[in-house]
């Protein structure tokens, strides 16, 4: 009988040790409140197109805007870029959408009745991949040696998203294509190095956070001593006045090495 009592005893600890199932309390995307919102909405001061939403993404009239995610989560609209931003709904209904700003300003929309205000969004295409290669030389001389010096800027497709904030204080994510920038060595005919170079290269020296919203936008042939070739490279933030630059030193063995610039 004791041993009995014992058993029912630790059955009753396990079972109040077991976690309860609670229901998830992760909000759900308001659906209904979505589907108000599909079309195009004009800004009720000036009359012009703001935003097309179809589906789940909100095209922005900026050619320079990408395309962007959202979800209607309760009171908020939120929109899911580079990063991650929250709009408070100040009022919604089938031809009316009122929402707080980024920077706290009310944006008052209307629902456009006329399909020809879609023309305003070219996010409706791709944006446009340039695709001229730039072309720099320069020649030196060293110990009585003539070397050039060969740059090709060659624009790439690969897209950098630069979160800003437009005119209407909306978070939005600014595109760019980044270079992919060829240097080479000559000595007469003979090749004494190439190769390619990316951003990524200076990870270790140009801080991360600023790295990720940069491009690697020039490049310059410095001359050759001792120690080999020199190029500097210019990484920014397009549209910004922030810039690091790279020196890189290439050994007669091709090997290199980079430091940022004084």
């Amino acid at each position: 009988m004791h041993k009995l009592f014992s058993i029912a005893i630790l059955l009753a600890v396990f079972s109040s040790c077991k976690p309860s199932q609670q229901r998830s309390s992760v909000p759900e995307e308001d659906e209904e409140a979505k589907a108000l919102l599909q079309g195009i909405w004009l800004d009720d001061n000036t009359e012009t197109a703001l935003l097309k939403i179809k589906g789940d993404t909100i095209y922005y009239s900026d050619v320079a805007s990408a395309p962007v995610a959202f979800k209607i989560i309760g009171d908020t609209l939120m929109t899911y870029g580079a990063q991650p931003t929250g709009y408070k709904i100040e009022k919604q209904g089938e031809y009316i959408f009122w929402f707080h700003s980024a920077v706290g300003d009310v944006i008052r929309l209307h629902k456009a009745e006329n399909t020809n205000d879609s023309l305003a969004f070219v996010h409706d295409r791709e944006i446009p991949v340039y695709s001229e290669v730039t072309k720099k030389d320069s020649v030196v001389t060293y110990n009585n040696t003539r070397y050039r010096g060969y740059v090709y800027i060659n624009p790439s497709k690969i897209k950098v998203m630069r979160p800003s904030v437009s005119e209407e204080g909306l978070g939005v994510d600014n595109v760019y294509y980044d270079n992919i920038i060829h240097i080479c060595v000559y000595e007469g005919k003979k090749c004494l190095f190439a190769k390619d170079i990316t951003k990524q290269m200076f990870e270790e020296i140009v801080p991360q956070d600023f790295l990720k919203w940069a491009i690697l936008s020039d490049m310059d042939f410095d001359g050759v001593d001792a120690k080999g070739y020199h190029y500097q490279a210019t990484v920014c933030i397009p549209d910004g006045a922030s810039c690091y630059m790279v020196n890189i030193t290439i050994s007669t063995d091709g090997q290199l090495s980079y430091k940022l610039a004084p």
